[in-house]
């Protein structure tokens, strides 16, 4: 056999270097894929155990291009490159996925609000306000509070503000970016908050995870209980056939994470979109038969996607969020002596306030027990050995 007829294996380009890129790379390597790394740095989470690192400006397109010209298909870690750059790279025949069309519905509010509400998928009332008066028309005329949110940008909390009353309506217009607009929404008064993930393949095969409950604390996740206690099958798989349905009308390509609010009396409206691994979908890592990652990778390299079925009756992710036990690995003894079914993973990543630096995993089928455990790891290694 000659070299150019040598068998070589699938790369995978991933852009971005967080803890997400980190776990595609270990699902990565069980599948024999090969993967490359565009990092911002060389010593961030992903670029710590990915062996072809690159360390670059994902917004510069010479930086970009010659990073792809090495890859089978470019995914990512984050939805942040911009647009422009990926339709280059689709001009020049690069797989890239999600592509840019659908990509552009997670990048940007206002596109998936209004491409969502022409689709008919349930979305909470909003306008775009483009200026504080307009944002004070709104909030009187639906009531406040209201929430306003950057098109671009905001992530964990970051770029969404909850208005009290027309005396906070400036807030937002603070330190807008070029072309960065405002959104306001409706206050919804939701019980809680589901999250519906799915994963689509460019032949059209899709698959859907149980449908999960997360808890935000300061916008950010700290907690997924799978499946969704107290959802009924009607509403589980109503959730599920819109999470497809969305996944498709957008031609989503990977993994699509759709997050929900489900209001008291039982419906549910579309909060946000990621495109890529989510942290809602990390129980699936230990508690699925297929975790997201891997399936993320069978989806971008258009291979059969696996079974998302949970192992365990019940499933809970716990964020490990840095506080003030700094030696982690240490605080491993503890928890591992406690728990022997404990799944931990950490990203790396130096410990501080609010970041997050790790998530544990615990199942069974004692939904109490199961959340016991979890929090009891996650305080633990946060700092706080009295949980």
């Amino acid at each position: 056999m000659s070299d150019s007829d040598a068998v070589r294996p699938f790369v995978v380009g991933i852009i971005g270097g967080g803890q997400l890129a980190r776990m595609m790379h270990q699902a990565a390597i069980g599948l024999g894929v090969r993967t490359r790394l565009l990092a911002e740095g060389c010593d961030v989470s992903a670029a710590q155990v990915v062996a072809d690192v690159t360390v670059g400006d994902y917004t510069d397109p010479a930086t970009v291009t010659a990073f792809a010209a090495g890859c089978d298909v470019i995914t990512f870690d984050h939805e942040h490159v911009p647009a422009a750059i990926l339709r280059e790279l689709e001009a020049s025949g690069k797989a890239v996925r999600p592509g840019p069309a659908a990509l552009v519905h997670a990048q940007d509010k206002v596109l998936m609000r209004e491409r969502l509400s022409a689709f008919g998928a349930p979305c909470p009332v909003f306008r775009v306000v483009p200026d504080e008066a307009a944002l004070v028309a709104f909030g009187d005329e639906q009531g406040w509070p209201v929430i306003a949110k950057t098109s671009r940008g905001g992530y964990d909390g970051k770029g969404v503000w909850k208005l009290d009353g027309p005396e906070q309506a400036a807030e937002p217009f603070a330190r807008l970016g070029e072309g960065v607009q405002v959104l306001a929404e409706e206050h919804v008064d939701f019980a809680r908050e589901l999250s519906a993930l799915v994963v689509r393949s460019p032949s059209g095969q899709a698959v859907a995870y149980p449908v999960s409950e997360s808890v935000q604390r300061d916008g950010v996740c700290v907690e997924t209980t799978t499946p969704a206690p107290g959802l009924t099958e009607e509403q589980a798989t109503s959730a599920q056939h819109l999470a497809l349905a969305i996944a498709a009308e957008l031609e989503v390509v990977g993994l699509l994470a759709v997050e929900l609010m489900q209001r008291r009396d039982g419906s549910v409206v579309v909060n946000e979109l990621a495109m890529r691994p989510h942290n809602t979908g990390h129980w699936s890592i230990d508690g699925a038969h297929t975790s997201q990652f891997e399936n993320h990778l069978r989806a971008v390299l258009d291979l059969p996607l696996g079974d998302p079925v949970a192992r365990q009756p019940w499933t809970v992710m716990g964020n490990v969020l840095g506080g003030t036990e700094e030696d982690l690995p240490s605080a491993l003894l503890h928890c591992f002596a406690r728990d022997r079914r404990l799944r931990v993973h950490l990203y790396g990543k130096e410990v501080k306030p609010g970041r997050k630096v790790g998530h544990v995993t615990t199942f069974g089928s004692d939904l109490d027990d199961v959340r016991r455990r979890a929090r009891h790891a996650a305080g633990y290694l946060r700092g706080d050995h009295d949980a």
